[in-house]
């Protein structure tokens, strides 16, 4: 079935997608910073995000090793930046996202090299396997900054409670 679509529909289709998921994060991301965070709002995205890895049944999205160590290696580099932009503050007794004026241009700037990374490596690597990388890049680089959410927002609560303590 996806054989029978040009791989350059399918490179202009992805495209479009990934500027939507990029926008619809942007405008997330800016409401939750407008909410006390917790705990199962910042693990919940990486477990949703986990099914994607259905696609790897079908054999037309599976990756070599290489391929898959080059994807995972990115996505972990993509995240520093991510875990960089991304701090909690106390704010009213509740544990808030701060709003982080770099994260937009950062996460779109992400956005780009990914864009042009994939428009550039379309010519060599086969459109499924690259959409495979790509899902293997964005879990690599949402899961460490996740979980360095997660470590950050656990330091700050226990803070409270040591303080509560005393």
């Amino acid at each position: 079935m996806l054989d029978k679509i040009s791989p350059n529909m399918m490179l202009i289709a992805s495209t479009v997608v990934a500027i939507g998921m990029g926008i619809l994060v942007t405008m997330v991301r800016a409401k939750a910073a407008k909410r006390p965070a917790s705990v199962k709002k910042i693990l919940l995205p990486p477990m949703f995000m986990s099914t994607g890895a259905l696609m790897f049944i079908f054999p037309y999205f599976r990756v070599t090793l290489m391929e898959f160590i080059e994807a995972i290696g990115v996505g972990m580099l993509f995240s520093i930046v991510l875990i960089w932009t991304s701090k909690f503050e106390r704010r009213d007794g509740e544990i808030y996202l701060k709003q982080s004026k770099a994260f937009i241009f950062i996460l779109f700037g992400l956005l780009i090299v990914r864009i042009v990374g994939k428009i550039i490596l379309s010519s060599t690597i086969d459109i499924g396997a690259l959409s495979g990388m790509f899902w293997i890049l964005a879990f690599g680089m949402i899961v460490p900054w996740r979980i360095a959410m997660y470590l950050q927002y656990k330091k700050i609560q226990n803070k409270k409670e040591k303080v509560s303590v005393l």
